[in-house]
Formats: C-alpha cells, structure tokens, sequence
C-alpha cells in the first residue's frame, strides 16, 4: 500500500526545499534517504514533497556536531575510534557519558524508596489502577526505577492484558515468514537503529535480530498498515527493556492506542496533531508563533521527527526514558508538552528569536538546544509545568478537526479512537474483559439446612390480670406474689385498673 506525505508537505513553505538542499547529510555515512514511513523509498515523491520525504528522513539522524556523548544519537565510524568509545555506560550505549548519575540524579537511598513503592503497587496493579492512581501517576512523573521498568511498561500500556488474551500469538506471527517487501525495508533499517548502542552492534546479535523480528510480526499482524521507519526506534528502546513478546505488545499499545493514525501509510493523525501544536503555540507561545510564521518553519518541519519517534532521537537518553514514564502514564498531551517546553527553550527570548532571522537558522536552533537544558532532573519539571490539561487537549483538537479540510483519497483522523493515558486503557480493557468474558461466572448459591422446628409458643394467658402487671413482669424480674388458687381468683367485673 503506497504511502503519501503530499498532504503532510503543503504547508512546509517555499524556503523548504532550498534548506533541504543545503542540510547536512545523515549521521549514518552511506545512508539512503530515510523517511518517516517505509513506503516513501521509492522515487515518487517530487518537488517540495519529496524534499519534505529526505527531511523526515534525515532527521531521525541527526548530525554528529549537534549530539551529545549522552544522548541516543551516534554513527558506525564512531564504532572504530578511539579507546574511550568502547566503554559503554550505564545505558549501554558505547563511549556515553552516563556511566556515573549527574549531579541532579537521586541518591541510591531515594531510589530505593521508589523501587519499594513500585514493587508494592504492582503487586495490586488492579487495585492500585481503581483506587490510588494519582500515586501511580506522581511516581511516573518522579522516573521509575531502571530496574523496574520492565515491570512497569506493560502495565501501564495494557500489554499484559494483550498478552495474557492473545497466547501463543506472537510465537505464530514471528515463525511465519513475513513480507518480502517489509522484510528487505526493514533489514536494511535494522543497522540504524541506535547504533552505538552494545544491543545493536552486530548484525547477527540478539538486538538487531530481536528488532527484525517485532517489526515483521507487527507487519503481519497488522497488514493493512504495514511498516513504518519511525517504529524502528521505538521497538529498539522497548527491547532495551522487555523480551520481544513484551515488546511487541507494547509497540501494538502504542501504535493502536496512545498514538492511532500515526504510522499507517497516511499519516493523517500528524497532520491533524500538527495543526492543534501551532494553535497551541498560538495561545501558549503568542512571540514564538510570530516568529516561526514569519520565517517560513511549519511544524511539519519539525513535529513528525519528535512525535513518531517518542523524541528517541532528539533528546538525552535519560530524558527520553523519564519522558515515556510519563507518556506511558497520561498519554500524548505529554508529547505536547515536551514539545511546546523545546520549542520554548529554543527561541523562547528575544535574544533567540533575533538570532534566527530565517528558516535555516531557526531550524538549527531547534536541533541544537545546550545539552545541560535537556537533562532529566532540569528538564523534566518545566515539561510537568506546561499549562496544557487534558480537557485543553480535547477541545482543541475537535476545533481543528472541524477546520481540517476534507480529503477524498485519505482517510479522516479520529482522534476518538486515541485514549488518554493508563487510567482509560485500564478502564476500557476491564469493561471489555467484562463483556467479553464467553462463560460469566455464575453466583454460588449456597443453601443451608432447614433449623429443626421450635415448639408453637404459646399464649400466654392475661384473661382477668392487670395491664400493670405485664408490662412490670415483661421489664424486670419476676415479681413475687402469693400463690392464689384459680378458684381464688376474682371475677373480671372485680379488677381494678
């Protein structure tokens, strides 16, 4: 199924095609045009569009001169340098900087608290999901521990439940033998993928053949979308956590629930999700919106390179792993925030924003953020900061939904079919396991034998006694009195009330 990003390019601008042209080449030497979707490598694409395919492309890699020894970013000339780069770090990637925490990291006291914390709510995932989910979602945005976070991931996605209803699916989908289209696009994507990370360093390791054999078993669970370049990254980073099986129903979570309509051959949710970020800018960042219309730079120049790849491939790997605690967790207004929070630091002040008088340069701002405004402890909070609520979310985007012009040859976005974060996927999973479930369970009924049959009370005899006298015996103790025999008795007409 042909994949078309024309719609995608028509507000790119006109100075786009002559900053493609003069854009660095790809951090990976050798490497053909890399596009956000798969089926962009054939040469259709023409013009602005396939100038806007390239820059898709190219910036999932981005050059070397803009990344840090921490970040995710590398090439494989790197591979074969000097002693320092075969030192991996505490991430695995070799020649980082992460061996040791920074400065802002949290002590080990600290991280054991919240390790202790995670074991104890995912023990009672059920109940900790209907009853304390604030907890979960503060915990999520404080980072959950490295070594709990494939504990973690599959819950608060929904994977287990996906993996506990499909046995032995995934086993069938990575046996069978896949598309040969797919199959040669994504063995030659397979060296791309994080490259200077020890998992995906030889062709033949567990990482690279791990990755090949998600992507293929995505392809056929999911044929009518096929395969998309971006998923590349993000199934890389959850095998950096989870086994493939796991990793594979995270990617089907992520791709179906968190971020629909994001990697089918259309694309029609990055256009939708590109308009709501500019009016977001709008109403948030009034002087950077300014600045960005007049220079020509559209979100589509920079939106599909953060979103499609979860900011894997823009921001420090810490950063990346504490920005998918909190996506995992509340859902794509994270990926707003982030969003909105780089482009602030970017070209936030007036400084900045005369300091890019035009597209080229504004472009380069936004890819070359100092790497010490990116660390997790620093960046995090400003993204948490964002006043950008869920129910802001939703209402601008049915406004732009109801703006966004119709298509007949693409199919509409439904954002509808999107839902916010781990509360609603727990929610909609227990209500389909509710009705779901082919063989309800029945109510035990348990009968209990009949009691052994009393004496028939009897009645006690008040003919010819006071009404005094009942209720004083019925209160207290019995009250002596001197025997009278029944002949004794007075008659009715004789008792005194």
């Amino acid at each position: 199924m042909p994949c078309n990003l024309s719609s995608l390019t028509r507000r790119a601008g006109p100075g786009a095609e002559a900053w493609l042209q003069r854009r660095p080449g790809p951090g990976w030497p050798g490497a053909p045009a890399h596009t956000g979707c798969a089926h962009i490598l054939q040469p259709a694409a023409r013009g602005v569009g396939g100038a806007m395919a390239q820059a898709l492309g190219e910036d999932l890699a981005q050059p070397s001169e803009l990344q840090d020894d921490s970040s995710s970013l590398g090439s494989d000339s790197e591979l074969s340098g000097p002693g320092p780069y075969r030192q991996a770090d505490r991430y695995g990637f070799i020649g980082g900087s992460a061996a040791e925490p920074g400065p802002g990291h949290p002590p080990a006291d600290l991280i054991r608290q919240r390790e202790m914390k995670w074991v104890e709510m995912t023990s009672h995932w059920e109940k900790t999901m209907s009853r304390r989910y604030k907890k979960v979602k503060m915990q999520c945005r404080k980072g959950i521990p490295s070594a709990l976070r494939a504990r973690c991931w599959p819950l608060l996605c929904g994977a287990h439940v996906c993996q506990k209803n499909s046995p032995g699916t995934y086993q069938k989908l990575a046996e069978a033998p896949g598309d040969p289209q797919w199959m040669e696009t994504i063995g030659r994507d397979l060296h791309r993928q994080f490259p200077l990370h020890e998992m995906f360093v030889s062709p033949q390791g567990h990482g690279q053949q791990g990755l090949l054999q998600v992507l293929k078993a995505y392809t056929l669970y999911r044929p009518e979308q096929g395969y998309c370049q971006a998923q590349g990254p993000v199934a890389a980073v959850l095998l950096m956590h989870l086994p493939p099986e796991e990793a594979f129903w995270c990617l089907v979570q992520i791709c179906e629930v968190y971020l629909p309509g994001y990697y089918g051959p259309h694309m029609e949710a990055v256009r939708l999700d590109a308009e709501v970020f500019t009016a977001l800018l709008r109403r948030l960042l009034p002087r950077v919106h300014k600045h960005l219309q007049k220079v020509g730079v559209g979100p589509l120049l920079y939106l599909p390179e953060w979103f499609l790849c979860l900011f894997a491939r823009s921001l420090p790997f810490p950063t990346v792993l504490r920005v998918w605690d909190a996506f995992l967790s509340e859902g794509v207004k994270v990926l707003f925030r982030v969003g909105l929070t780089l482009v602030r630091l970017a070209l936030g002040t007036t400084e900045q924003r005369l300091a890019c008088p035009g597209l080229l340069e504004t472009l380069g701002a936004l890819r070359s953020i100092p790497p010490a405004q990116l660390q997790e402890e620093v960046f995090m909070p400003q993204v948490h900061g964002v006043a950008l609520s869920e129910q802001d979310l939703q209402r601008e985007i049915k406004a732009q939904l109801a703006q966004l012009p119709a298509s007949a040859s693409e199919p509409p976005p439904r954002p509808q079919a999107r839902l916010p974060g781990a509360p609603a996927i727990f929610e909609a999973q227990q209500l389909a396991g509710t009705q779901g479930n082919p063989r309800p369970e029945v109510p035990r009924i348990v009968v209990q034998p009949p009691e052994e049959p009393r004496p028939p009370r009897r009645k006690p005899q008040t003919r010819g006694k006071t009404f005094h006298g009942l209720l004083t015996r019925s209160r207290g103790p019995p009250i002596e009195s001197p025997a009278r025999s029944h002949r004794s008795s007075t008659s009715f007409l004789d008792t005194r009330f």
